[in-house]
């Protein structure tokens, strides 16, 4: 493939914190404990959802500090006759990938890890570097900030100008500006990409001392694999091995069987970067990590919009992580996270591109998706059946459930065992015991019936598939609160989100313009059942109390499944105590059910009531996988003369007016914290502007609430008032006040 050309670019300076830390190109870290699962009981326990809210990390809209508090005094250092060269010996070849340019918002672990960088991209572009300033502290003489700079930048000096050496001097611009930041972090705050001179070849004089990089990569074998992995974990651009000859990188990568980069198409990774940028420019509020390898080339991106980033605070407590188009080698390595929204309506979380289906590459891209989400971690995961998957949630979200997706298992069944003699009698005998079974025991005992009858206890799929049975078989989720993603009755599936807009050769051009067009008809989808919901009230089909109740207060496609369980109380015919323990009773609810051939089955259901706490649970696990009572909690409910359903399980997330309602969780954190006060305020103007747009009447309604809004805060007196208001600008300052804090 034939490099392509780094863009002309004009000097790229910070326009705010928010875009500056949304641009990072590093990942939190952080300790994570093994994932501990309890058994279940036939009475699932009650899981309410957390609702999670999200802001940027604490650093996101403070003021840049130089670490180790207080003030610093400077020892500004020119270094202008420092120059490097890189070592290639054997150049580019054909096959190389797109080089990444800088950018503003890049993070480096180290300053040797950024210098390196730089230098890779000087010599892929066909320039040298040399370092034209560099700033220490006055007490420990370290290193907190630096220029590096095209060897061509500046003039001679006036005392040098009869020197018969050759002049190379033009007053190039290209440079990036680099400073320690608060989390100890190096981060590009400037580049500039124009040269105003011819660029030169991509091979330099080799020279004669290795470099730190080319000693790294020199050395153990075990030593070399420890170090891919954390490059992997810190997020951050490795320069490891920029400084050594190609046959060193050849070496040492032998060892490590694994995709190390992007697999792009000439001209994808260009298109990425501009579109992210367009995107941030568009909006301070998109969010986005890019993590490039140690060669300097695009390994993995993670990106979420300002409307999904405010929808993984509503709707982030359940998440499926979708990596269809990963797993099945489809053009574009797309992954997304997925969450369902208040009228179950698939809701888009975030997206991201990985060069391969490794435990380090979802590491990465789980810590990329937690840092959005401000380290709030989702209540359930579902995922694809995956070793790997399964490890990278284990570390980065230990406290979550983490479940298989049955429908994706049930996929499989043809493709596994189309090949077997019986094939149609083992795929009923494996839909009736994992759909048709309420008991551990009894799915267990269908399992193994199924098994010893067919022969085929040797079976390496089936046998695997029961080793993993607590992860994907409904008798053992009761507990785990899915909302409504279980797809744990015969037909329900989770359809990828991009259904419909993405195929096996969908490039990612093309992709990159059907993602805004997807957005914006999910969107619209969803703007149009909320004005559905909240204009006008459902028919209601029986005189149950339970139906006018939530009829007022569910949005109308949540309300519609909740009235068919209403409905089927009537196929339940008998309700009778089995057992009493103190204010517990044990009731069993009889129901007609629809089962083999169209006949009628009667099916009995146990259902767990305490009138004293106000809790009913039934052994369907209807409330844990939908988020609403089933029909036999309801016939129990009824029985014992309740004519309301607790509020305990008219969960929010379901309601019409769930959005407006939605105030996040500052339990965890500072009150008084105005990154959180700044966040909160823009995920509430947020939803008035997607309002304001359904129609003219809105739209005037909307500006005019913003300039009431505004009169009010003004009034606001006292020095109170004006001390918030200095804040804020220390805060979220201007494009002027903030090239004064960053100067170096």
């Amino acid at each position: 493939m034939e490099m392509q050309k780094i863009p002309s670019f004009i000097s790229v300076k910070i326009e705010n914190r928010r875009r500056e830390t949304s641009g990072s190109y590093h990942n939190p870290t952080g300790d994570s404990a093994p994932q501990v699962l309890g058994p279940a009981d036939n009475f699932p326990q009650i899981q309410l959802p957390k609702h999670n809210s999200h802001t940027m990390e604490d650093a996101s809209l403070g003021s840049e500090q130089v670490p180790g508090g207080g003030e610093c005094n400077e020892i500004h250092k020119e270094e202008d006759g420092v120059m490097t060269g890189l070592d290639y010996q054997n150049g580019i070849s054909e096959g190389r990938k797109e080089f990444v340019p800088p950018a503003v918002g890049m993070e480096f672990e180290s300053y040797d890890d950024g210098y390196n960088y730089y230098n890779c991209y000087a010599k892929e572009v066909g320039f040298r570097v040399r370092v034209k300033n560099s700033w220490f502290k006055r007490n420990s003489r370290e290193k907190y900030g630096a220029v590096l700079c095209c060897s061509s930048q500046g003039f001679k000096r006036v005392k040098d100008v009869n020197r018969l050496r050759k002049e190379t001097r033009t007053g190039c611009p290209a440079m990036i500006r680099m400073r320690l930041v608060d989390s100890k972090r190096w981060r590009v705050l400037e580049v500039t990409h124009e040269h105003n001179h011819l660029l030169g070849n991509k091979t330099y004089k080799s020279i004669k001392k290795m470099s730190g990089g080319a000693k790294r990569k020199s050395e153990s074998n075990a030593d070399a694999e420890v170090r891919t992995i954390k490059l992997y974990r810190a997020l951050v651009i490795d320069a490891g091995g920029n400084g050594s000859s190609n046959s060193n990188a050849k070496a040492v990568g032998n060892f490590i069987d694994q995709p190390n980069q992007l697999s792009l198409k000439k001209g994808d990774t260009q298109a990425i970067y501009n579109y992210l940028c367009r995107m941030q420019l568009a909006n301070p509020n998109f969010f986005y990590l890019m993590d490039i390898n140690d060669e300097g080339r695009l390994r993995n991106v993670f990106w979420v919009d300002a409307r999904s980033r405010a929808a993984c605070g509503y709707f982030g407590d359940v998440i499926y992580f979708d990596n269809t188009y990963l797993s099945n080698k489809y053009e574009i390595p797309l992954v997304a996270f997925v969450g369902m929204n208040h009228h179950g309506q698939l809701a888009l979380l975030g997206c991201g591109l990985l060069a391969g289906e490794t435990k380090e590459s979802y590491i990465w891209l789980f810590r990329a998706w937690l840092k959005c989400m401000s380290g709030h971690t989702p209540q359930t995961v579902i995922t694809d059946r995956c070793k790997a998957l399964q490890g990278a949630i284990v570390e980065v979200f230990p406290r979550s459930h983490h479940r298989f997706g049955l429908s994706h298992i049930m996929k499989r069944v043809p493709e596994k065992l189309g090949g077997l003699r019986n094939y149609d009698a083992i795929r009923k005998s494996i839909i009736k015991a994992v759909y048709e079974t309420l008991k551990v025991s009894e799915f267990e005992a269908a399992w193994g019936f199924m098994i010893q009858r067919f022969g085929v206890g040797d079976h390496e799929w089936l046998r695997s598939l029961y080793e993993d049975r607590g992860m994907w078989a409904p008798v053992y989720l009761k507990d785990t609160f899915f909302a409504g993603m279980s797809a744990s009755h015969p037909g329900e599936t989770l359809h990828p989100f991009f259904d419909r807009y993405v195929h096996k050769q969908t490039p990612l051009k093309e992709f990159l313009d059907k993602y805004e067009l997807a957005l914006h008809k999910k969107h619209k989808e969803e703007v149009l059942a909320d004005i559905e919901s909240r204009s006008s009230s459902p028919s209601l089909k029986t005189r149950c109390s339970f139906e006018l109740q939530l009829s007022k207060v569910y949005t109308r496609e949540v309300f519609k499944k909740f009235q068919y369980e209403v409905e089927e109380m009537y196929s339940c015919f008998s309700t009778t105590q089995l057992h009493v323990d103190g204010p517990i009773i044990i009731f069993l609810v009889k129901e007609r059910v629809l089962g083999e051939g169209n006949r009628r089955e009667i099916r009995d259901f146990e259902v767990l009531y305490n009138r004293t706490a106000g809790e009913v649970r039934c052994i369907c696990s209807c409330f844990n996988l939908y988020g609403y009572l089933c029909r036999h909690a309801l016939c129990v409910l009824n029985f014992n003369g309740v004519e309301e359903v607790p509020p305990k399980y008219i969960l929010s997330r379901w309601k019409k007016d769930y959005k407006r309602l939605y105030i996040p969780d500052l339990g965890s954190g500072n009150a008084a914290d105005r990154v959180q006060w700044f966040n909160q305020l823009y995920r509430s103007a947020l939803q008035v502007v997607e309002e304001g747009v359904i129609s003219l009447d809105h739209y005037k309604v909307a500006l005019q609430t913003f300039e009431e809004s505004l009169n009010r805060v003004h009034d606001v007196e006292g020095g109170q008032a004006l001390q918030a208001f200095e804040d804020t600008l220390n805060l979220v300052p201007t494009v002027e006040n903030r090239q004064d804090k960053i100067a170096l």
